[in-house]
């Protein structure tokens, strides 16, 4: 069976969207964290898990069903991506937890087994969209640097390297105001005993060496933000001191003018 997670904005309206789901469906709320359920006469039961940070987890549903589900959700959606990011698994039950191969074996079929394991792919996914969103800017500016490096100075405006600089911080404002999506989710802390299953997935994911490559990333775009500014600087102690070379001359010229005309 199919077990896909895709992130699709920057975050959901929970509260519009529960409201708008419990009209129509089974559906409860998990701190945050909207669960749908649906049971077809003797199918086994399949789950939808919608996460606020802009990720929907789908379990046992085909992709044609996904993407009907995506769609209907679309209004509730704040800060629409303009690519979608999506992972896929397959996944069975079994005696224990196991993940190999993108092949998840879950040891119990109740939604809270399958919510442990949704919060560890809800946000690998969620870091995949930071990673591409820093390692792009990274790519964009990475130029910058290397004329700085060449010629000594940069070779944009004022207006440009304003303009650069409030695309970086931006970028970097936006990730750090989210980390705590990368925490340990606070459902744990009701619901211990589930926390081995979450800890096993994220493990799989990588996502603990990712985000400490990530935080490098941020580094980085930090000194790229400190070399705008100071070429900013110097920018503006440039026009300052041409403006006041400017003036002096004009003043010695003014000078020169009254003493000659004085003379005549």
């Amino acid at each position: 069976m199919r077990c896909t997670g895709y992130c699709t904005a920057a975050g959901y309206d929970i509260p519009a969207l529960f409201q708008f789901l419990q009209a129509t469906d089974n559906t409860q709320l998990f701190r945050d964290v909207i669960h749908t359920a649906f049971k077809e006469d003797r199918a086994a039961k399949r789950d939808i898990f919608y996460f606020p940070y802009g990720v929907t987890l789908f379990w046992g549903f085909s992709e044609e069903e996904e993407l009907q589900f995506l769609e209907r959700i679309r209004n509730f959606e704040q800060g629409k991506l303009a690519k979608r990011e999506v992972d896929e698994f397959s996944f069975g039950y079994g005696d224990k937890i196991k993940i190999e191969e993108d092949d998840i074996t879950l040891p119990k079929k109740d939604p809270l087994t399958k919510l442990a394991v949704s919060y560890a792919i809800a946000q690998s996914i969620k870091l995949t969209v930071f990673e591409e969103t820093i390692a792009r800017t990274i790519e964009e500016t990475k130029h910058l640097p290397h004329k700085l490096a060449q010629k000594g100075k940069i070779s944009l405006s004022r207006r440009e390297t304003s303009k650069k600089m409030g695309e970086i911080f931006l970028e970097r404002n936006h990730v750090n105001l989210h980390t705590e999506i990368l925490d340990t989710p606070e459902f744990f802390w009701e619901h211990a005993e589930l926390e081995p299953l979450y800890r096993r997935v994220i493990h799989y994911l990588d996502v603990l060496k990712r985000v400490e490559l990530l935080n490098r990333k941020l580094k980085l775009l930090h000194e790229l933000y400190e070399i705008l500014s100071t070429e900013l600087n110097h920018q503006q102690s440039s026009r300052l001191e041409i403006t006041i070379i400017v003036l002096i001359l004009i003043e010695v010229v003014l000078a020169l003018l009254r003493d000659l005309f004085h003379l005549i």
